[in-house]
Parts: structure tokens; sequence; C-alpha cells
């Protein structure tokens, strides 16, 4: 089954064409990567399938819904979790407030007051068993700042398993991870497929040809390749604009 579906999308700024026709698709149970070197247009596209940015032309769904005119919120509410290349957390907020506020605000439910949202049981059930799957469970006291860059990406990941997602898009998850962060989140990732498909944009080859069950590869606002990881390794104009010796 297909989950989110990108057609013909196209964002231009001024003469820079950022998204030129691009269509991809994101299947149930699997991991679809998409790279592409500086620049070629991942984050105006990332943009566009999240709603904080509208496409001059083309369309985005979700299940089959036409959602290219919806803003984040209203895809949040339908199922599309997104984590941030930059962080977005409450720093000064403990992991578990983070943990119930962001799913709150995903949703798009009103609140006012802080404790009586802290004191929503069903919220706080929710927050506690996504903290328990990603590993968090023991610093749900812990106020953010204080969390190391990799758990920090955890808790985002925690945020978006609260909204029960019907479809990831992660925007480079593991950007400022050491090795061991790394390994530690693709290993997580390789699991949470079979819960939701995930739109993988990612700088780190070695994450991308362990996870990815296909490969789109983005150079200058348009998608030159889409493949298995086998098919994108040998692929001659894949080579030479992008993998280069990663290959």
């Amino acid at each position: 089954m297909t989950v989110l579906v990108a057609r013909n999308l196209v964002k231009t700024f001024g003469a820079l064409r950022a998204c030129d026709g691009v269509s991809l698709d994101l299947h149930r149970g699997e991991i679809h990567a998409v790279i592409g070197p500086n620049g070629a247009g991942k984050s105006t596209l990332i943009a566009q399938l999240c709603g904080s940015l509208a496409p001059d032309s083309g369309t985005v769904s979700l299940l089959g819904e036409d959602v290219t005119g919806l803003p984040v919120a209203a895809r949040a509410r339908r199922g599309l979790a997104r984590t941030f290349q930059v962080s977005a957390l409450a720093m000064e907020d403990t992991v578990l407030a983070n943990a119930m506020l962001g799913s709150l605000g995903a949703q798009g439910r009103p609140w006012r007051f802080f404790w009586p949202v802290m004191r929503d049981r069903a919220l706080r059930e929710a927050a506690e068993q996504a903290l328990e799957r990603v590993g968090l469970a023991d610093h749900a006291a812990t106020r953010t700042a204080d969390l190391s860059h990799g758990q920090r990406r955890q808790l985002e990941v925690a945020i978006a398993l609260t909204m029960a997602p019907k479809a990831f898009v992660m925007d480079e998850p593991m950007a400022g991870l050491g090795a061991e962060g790394s390994k530690t989140l693709t290993g997580f990732l390789d699991t949470l497929r079979a819960e939701a498909p995930i739109l993988l944009v990612e700088h780190d080859m070695d994450a991308v040809f362990a996870l990815a069950d296909r490969i789109s590869v983005l150079v200058a606002g348009k998608i030159i390749a889409t493949g298995t990881t086998t098919e994108i390794r040998a692929n001659a104009e894949v080579r030479r604009a992008y993998l280069g010796e990663e290959a």
C-alpha cells in the first residue's frame, strides 16, 4: 500500500527552481531514503511534504487524501510525523513535558495552562510509553538541555510516536551523532518501519545503505534516479553526481 505520494512538485524562489517536478512515494513497511548534495532541494521537498511550504504546482497525498492545501498541524493530525534537522525541543522543560506538549501541539489541540495539561492521564501515558520505546524512560524528569545530542534525537522520535503516525518524515536524524549514536539510532529505525514507513533524508551514507529499501537521488531540484541500494550504487549518473567514492 502507498502511504505518502508527491506528484510533480515544483517550487521556485526567483530564478532558482529548488524543486523541479519531483515525484516520489512511500510504501507501507519501507524506508525510502532521499539523498543528494547540499543545495539539491531536500529541505524544500520536506517542507512541501509536511505543509510548511506550499508548492507552486503539484500535489501531496497521504493515504489517498489530497493534503496539498493543508497546514502542518492538519497533516500531523492525519498521521504525518516529522523530526527535524535542527532540534525544536523546549530545552528548559523536562523530557516528559516535551513528549507531552510536543504531541499536543502537533495534534493542534489548544492548551492554556501548563499544569492541567501535565495532569492529562491519557497524554501522560502515551508520552511515557513512547519514552520507554526509545530508551528514555529513566530520563523523564531530566531537563532536556541536560540530554546528550543523541538523546535529544531519541526524544524527537518519541514525540512523533505519541501521534500514532501513519508515516514518518525524518530530516537528517543522524546529524551530529557520533559513530555509536548513529549505530544505535540506525538499529531503532530499522525496527520502526514495521509500525510506520519512513521517508529518510540523510547524509550518513552508512545509515542510508544499511536502512533503505529504496533510494531517490535529488540533484539540482530533480530526482535523477530511484532504486534499490544495489541499483543506486551501480548507477553511473548517480556516482558522477553525488556518490563518488562513497559508492
